[in-house]
Formats: C-alpha cells, sequence, structure tokens
C-alpha cells in the first residue's frame, strides 16, 4: 500500500486552542537525522526524493523526533514542488500524491507515540525549489502575484492532505510572505509564519516589524516566528514577533554551527541549549524547536528540561 493511502486520526484538540494554553515543543532538523540514518540528500528535492524513494526513513526521522519527546512534527515537503518533481520526471498527480504522503507519513509516526502530537506541512520558500541557496537571499526578481500562483497549487494539495497547520517557513522576505498568505488565504487550514532572519532583519534585509506586521490581522496565522536561523538572532525576533503581533510565536533556529562550503563540512561550536530556549518561552514562544543540525538528542534535552516549555 502506498504511503499516502494509510492514514492515522489526528489529535483530539486543535493546535491553536492548545497554543492558547501551554507550549509545545517542535522537532529538530528533518535532514539531519535523515542523513545521520544513511541517506543520500545530494539531490536537487533535498529530503522530498525520499518521499518517493524511501518513504520508510521519512516515517523513522519523524518517529525519532515523537520518541525524543517531540510534539509538533513538519512534515518532508519543505523541497516538494510540481516543478521540483517534474525536472525529476514525475507527473503532476503522482507529484500531488507525494505531497499527501509527507502528511500520512508524519501522521502515522505520532499516532503511534500513544500521546497527542501535531502534524505542520512544509510549504518552504520559492528560493527551496531552485536549490541554491537564495531562500537565505530572497528577492527572487518575482513580483507579489507570481509567487502566489507558485505557491498555491501546493499549498492547496498540502491542506487537502489534512495537516493541522501549514508551515509557511524559511522564508526570506516581505514580498514572499505577502504573497503565502495569498496563496493560502480561504483554504481553511491554520497557518505558520516564519521568517528566515540575520541581524535583526530578514535575510532580504527588511525591518522584522515591518514583516511581523503582516500577519498582524490575519486569523488564519495562528503562530508567527522564526527559524532556519542562528540561536543568537531568535530572542530579540521572538519578543518583536510577540509585540508586533500578539500571536503566539514559533521559533526553530539552527544549532550556531556554521557551514564551511570549501571544506563541504559544519564548523564550530552549537550554541542551541534548553537555557536559551527558556528565554525565548519568556519572550511569548509557545512553538519552540530546532532547524538545521538540531537533532533529537537536542530535542530530547528541550523536552526533559526542568523549566522546560
Amino acid at each position: 500500500m502506498d504511503s499516502s493511502e494509510r492514514t492515522s486520526p489526528r489529535p483530539g484538540r486543535l493546535l491553536a486552542d492548545v497554543l492558547a494554553e501551554e507550549t509545545l515543543v517542535l522537532d529538530g532538523g528533518l535532514s539531519n537525522q535523515l542523513q545521520d540514518q544513511g541517506c543520500d540528500l545530494s539531490d536537487a528535492l533535498w529530503s522530498a526524493r525520499l518521499l518517493a524513494d524511501a518513504p520508510d526513513q521519512v516515517e523513522a526521522a519523524h518517529t525519532a523526533y515523537v520518541r525524543a519527546g517531540a510534539q509538533v512534527l513538519i512534515t518532508a515537503s519543505y523541497q516538494a514542488t510540481f516543478e521540483g518533481f517534474g525536472r525529476r520526471g514525475t507527473g503532476r498527480e503522482r507529484a500531488a500524491e507525494l505531497m499527501a504522503g509527507s502528511v500520512a507519513l508524519a501522521r502515522r509516526a505520532g499516532a503511534a507515540a500513544g500521546r497527542e502530537v501535531w502534524v505542520a506541512a512544509s510549504v518552504g520558500p520559492y528560493g527551496a525549489m531552485l536549490a541554491d541557496g537564495s531562500e537565505y537571499r530572497g528577492r527572487y526578481g518575482l513580483g507579489v502575484r507570481e509567487l502566489e500562483r507558485f505557491h498555491r497549487p501546493r499549498a492547496e494539495t498540502l491542506a487537502a492532505a489534512g495537516p493541522d497547520v501549514l508551515a509557511l517557513e524559511t522564508v526570506p522576505d516581505i514580498d514572499e510572505a505577502e504573497a503565502m498568505l495569498e496563496a493560502v488565504r480561504g483554504l481553511g487550514t491554520p497557518v505558520w509564519l516564519s521568517y528566515t532572519v540575520a541581524g535583526g532583519r530578514t535575510r532580504a534585509g527588511q525591518p522584522l516589524t515591518e514583516a511581523f506586521s503582516l500577519a498582524a490581522g490575519e486569523d488564519q496565522v495562528i503562530a508567527v516566528g522564526v527559524n532556519c536561523c542562528d540561536p543568537a538572532d531568535a530572542g530579540e525576533a521572538v519578543a518583536t514577533a510577540a509585540e508586533v503581533t500578539g500571536k503566539p510565536v514559533v521559533v526553530y533556529p539552527n544549532s550556531g554551527e556554521q557551514w564551511d562550503a570549501a571544506g563541504r563540512g559544519w564548523t564550530g561550536r552549537g550554541t542551541f541549549t534548553p537555557e536559551r530556549v527558556r528565554d525565548w518561552h519568556r519572550a511569548g514562544a509557545r512553538l519552540v524547536g530546532g532547524c538545521c543540525r538540531v537533532g533529537p538528542r537536542d530535542i530530547a534535552r528541550l523536552a526533559a528540561a526542568p523549566e522546560s516549555p
């Protein structure tokens, strides 16, 4: 049976309702866990390739985070697009099945936990499809309407698969955030909006007050925040997001290590710590976890910390 055909029940409570009362632990980086499992992610589709070639590995990665204590799982659809699958020779119908399958895989891993686990369907930025690092720059030379037309089909596909929330994540600039919010309008699925930031601004250099204000009056947006950034940049961003929007804040930065492109490896020391997460919580964070290079051990330490969210 195809992985997308085997479904599991949703949690009994809506994610937005839970965030009004408590803080939840997100998972960590899916790609680093898949690599630790021996998966090759050198393809332009990155982890999305495994939705077709090794779905059991994707489910195993989700399961590792569930066992670590994660309460929200983010699907392997960050780099899954009709255009990207098309370049690989995958037709639109099959591509839609694979995207829906990403939700089913996370849902099954969560259902096996014996407790409530919510599923966030990842909607990555346009630059993720290009697979050239441009999601960390933004400003692709496309207008808001062009970006909206790009995002809408897969947002519709992922929403129809029944996640608890759509994660509009690693968004590098305000234009793309506006396009993504338009693309999900009317789909009936709540969303969170999460920018990638550096030095107190979006990756495109825009003020965070302006960036977060896009979500302030959007009822569909149940959380707003940052991801795939240095932990040192997260604290101020969390406080700004909470102040500007009055919404729960989502925060899941990278480990703090630096990528050495010449040496093809990570350098430096990880700075993702439960102590920092507690500071984010005090500033308004209600969905906390990690992105690149944050693994199950880090999430387990976060979930088990005496003062953890």
